[in-house]
């Protein structure tokens, strides 16, 4: 079904019926404001107040109020939950400063091992080993050993020896009664 309607002088409007739909056309150039209709809104009912006993008021009344035991508690709770918080302050505290501490201790540990590592080479460089073979050998006379005073043992597979007892006079090479001045 379609309605012929007019739009003024300047064009046609043609408007179809078609339920909960409206389309419109117009030809020319004065287009007509569509027409709004605002949806109609229900009030809201009213909700009925349904009668409340005298019990049930007062045992409403005393599920929310707090007895003594409760309120104390509620309070042992609260600080107990304080007293772990400032523990775990001062726990996380201590561990911070025990990792600064850590961490200046490697540092220094670490000039110190540069400062020993040059001190070392610097000792290293200043002694000459030839001149220190040199003087023993025509200074104190001293001599190299020969075989017979030299004795093999087999060096066990670890890195030190313990030694529980002397050693047998022929491993020996010289008590101190028998050295000559």
């Amino acid at each position: 079904m379609a309605a012929r309607v007019s739009a003024g002088r300047r064009g046609q409007a043609y408007q179809n019926h078609i339920p909960n739909q409206q389309q419109m056309y117009v030809y020319g150039n004065v287009v007509p404001k569509p027409v709004y209709e605002e949806p109609v809104r229900h009030a809201p009912r009213p909700r009925r107040r349904k009668k409340v006993s005298a019990q049930v008021k007062q045992n409403r009344r005393q599920a929310m109020g707090m007895s003594r035991a409760y309120v104390v508690f509620l309070t042992f709770a609260a600080v107990l939950m304080l007293v772990v918080c400032v523990n775990y302050v001062q726990l996380r505290s201590e561990l911070t400063s025990r990792s600064k501490n850590i961490t200046a201790l490697q540092e220094k540990l670490v000039a110190l091992n540069e400062e020993n590592t040059t001190k070392y080479n610097s000792i290293m460089d200043a002694v000459n080993l030839e001149e220190v073979r040199e003087k023993a050998l025509d200074e104190l006379g001293m001599v190299y050993a020969s075989d017979s005073q030299v004795i093999e043992y087999d060096n066990p597979t670890g890195d030190y020896i313990k030694q529980y007892d002397q050693i047998p006079e022929e491993g020996v090479l010289a008590n101190s009664a028998d050295v000559e001045n």
